[in-house]
């Protein structure tokens, strides 16, 4: 527990930690199932929803504006999204941003496409929208954009203004949707870009309005000290390939173990290597008679296949194709 923690008074605690949603969400959802959860009980109904909120599954099917509600929430949907699609990652697959959303919606049906769109115009910049995209990309580029996305409209303001030559200073309104971030589009023109000292100082005077929900200035600092002058989309590219900042956020691992295999992959790597490594006249035979009976209806054949292999029925499905 952090010992900043201590120093809130009891509002700004239940602001911070958005006990209240969770609360609340409770309440409606067992009221809303009244009847189904009266057979098992209020307090096991309780117990069960605030184990799903810790383990980070209480945000699968659940409506968009509950997944968004609250930054545990937006890490706990990024990091399903991740585990859930890691595979994509791993065969190389390449996929469009509707592709993407798709994905998404499979997990929050109305989720929208205009924030998929967002992740993707970090990766594509002045590309054609159209064009597939590596699930490694994306999926930083999503966590940046989904989990900072007030934070990302915001700096898109500042941005513009700048570039139009404006004080930023006197005309930003931090945005409390989602809904209603805005970024620059590709008419902003983006070749020259902005300086990138004017840049940070218009950010960290941001940040201090901002007092939970975006990334730290010493990594923003680190970031624009790097160049002179700095593009909006140049910009978000850095962010999302900031090891300091993925870490600060703690959802994905990085890039080097991000397929590594979780525990449930080991165990069904033990599994699948002890049935690989056990001598087929030790292993369970219980559903043999009935492998070899279907065999024998089907394909007459097999059966000489099957004396001749060391008794695996995988060995054996091979053989015929």
């Amino acid at each position: 527990m952090s010992a900043d923690r201590f120093s809130l008074s009891a509002e700004e605690y239940l602001g911070q930690s958005h006990v209240l949603t969770y609360l609340e969400d409770a309440v409606s959802q067992l009221l809303e199932y009244k009847e189904e959860h009266s057979k098992i009980g209020i307090a096991r109904f309780l117990a069960e929803y605030f184990t799903s909120v810790k383990h980070g599954s209480h945000i699968l099917f659940r409506e968009f504006s509950f997944v968004q509600a609250t930054p545990y929430n937006r890490a706990s949907f990024i990091r399903m999204f991740w585990q859930c699609f890691r595979q994509i990652g791993k065969n190389g697959d390449l996929l469009t941003v509707l592709e993407y959303h798709s994905l998404l919606q499979l997990i929050c049906h109305d989720f929208p496409l205009d924030l998929a769109q967002k992740a993707a115009r970090i990766i594509l910049m002045d590309d054609a929208m159209d064009c597939p995209m590596s699930f490694v990309d994306f999926l930083y580029a999503f966590q940046i954009q989904f989990y900072y996305c007030e934070f990302l409209g915001s700096i898109g303001t500042v941005y513009q203004d700048l570039h139009m030559g404006k004080n930023p200073n006197t005309v930003i309104v931090p945005t409390s949707s989602i809904e209603q971030c805005q970024s620059p589009t590709t008419e902003t023109p983006t070749q020259d870009g902005v300086d990138a000292a004017q840049f940070y100082d218009c950010l960290e005077t941001l940040c201090d309005r901002y007092r939970y929900n975006h990334p730290s200035t010493l990594s923003l600092k680190q970031i624009l000290h790097k160049v002179e002058r700095v593009t909006f989309f140049g910009f978000l590219m850095a962010i999302v390939k900031h090891e300091g900042i993925n870490g600060t956020l703690g959802i994905v691992p990085n890039k080097l173990e991000l397929f590594a295999d979780s525990e449930m992959d080991q165990e069904l790597e033990k599994f699948i290597d002890q049935l690989l490594n056990t001598p087929a006249t030790s292993r369970p035979t219980h559903k043999e008679p009935t492998r070899k009976t279907t065999h024998r209806k089907t394909i007459t054949h097999r059966k000489k296949v099957n004396v001749e292999s060391d008794g695996s029925t995988e060995e054996t499905d091979s053989s015929e194709n």
